[in-house]
């Protein structure tokens, strides 16, 4: 094991073993050395100097090779990548060539919009006067999330205001499209401690619908 005060890294290593053996050499008398006590020193000393620069010499050659094959990869790179975007627009070039060249093969296929197969649950808030705020989410929804099922565009909002509870939507009107809960139903005084009847479904992006919810309540206040 190098003593503390040898430095571990060569440069340094290099420049501390020369001060240290060219004192040695100038003051063998009053150090009571001879030349052979340093000599092994002396001889490895050398032997490392010249493996030392032999490395150093490597190394910048090996920098200056990987610096031209960066140079020549660009010079490949660049019209390889040129010709091969030419290919890829081209009329005439079939999806197996491309293939077959390595190139990329756009999916030309539209995957179909699922149809949603699930109802959105909802919660009513009464807290502002004259206002229903409606938080839903997805029935296979976990926790809180409220995160929308799969090619849902938003959740239909359908409701009755006063008298029975519907039997199905067709007693109910239309209210809004609310892509991104919550949604705010607002009243006027003259609803005012009316029960407010809700149905909510899932519109997919390409118009078609899911399920119905569960009939939901909540009293208009003020």
């Amino acid at each position: 094991m190098a003593d503390d005060y040898i430095p571990r890294p060569d440069p340094e290593f290099l420049a501390w073993t020369q001060t240290f053996v060219a004192y040695l050499n100038a003051n063998l008398l009053l150090l009571g050395l001879t030349a052979t006590d340093v000599a092994p020193i002396t001889t490895a000393l050398t032997a490392f100097t010249g493996g030392y620069n032999a490395n150093l010499t490597a190394q910048n050659a090996a920098q200056s090779t990987a610096e031209n094959k960066d140079l020549l990869r660009v010079a490949l790179e660049d019209p390889t990548r040129e010709l091969a975007q030419q290919l890829q627009v081209s009329p005439t070039v079939t999806d197996p060539q491309r293939e077959g060249m390595g190139l990329n093969v756009r999916d030309t296929t539209r995957t179909k919009t699922p149809v949603p197969t699930t109802h959105p649950v909802a919660e009513i808030s009464t807290a502002e006067k004259l206002q229903h705020r409606i938080r839903f989410r997805d029935s296979l929804a976990e926790g809180a999330s409220r995160a929308k099922p799969e090619g849902v565009l938003g959740a239909e909002i359908w409701h009755k205001i006063g008298g029975a509870p519907p039997v199905d939507y067709t007693e109910c009107e239309f209210l809004a499209l609310d892509t991104n809960s919550p949604y705010t139903a607002v009243y006027t005084g003259a609803d005012t401690g009316k029960t407010v009847y809700y149905l909510l479904r899932w519109l997919n992006t390409t118009g078609e619908k899911g399920p119905w919810s569960p009939l939901v309540q909540a009293t208009v206040t003020n």
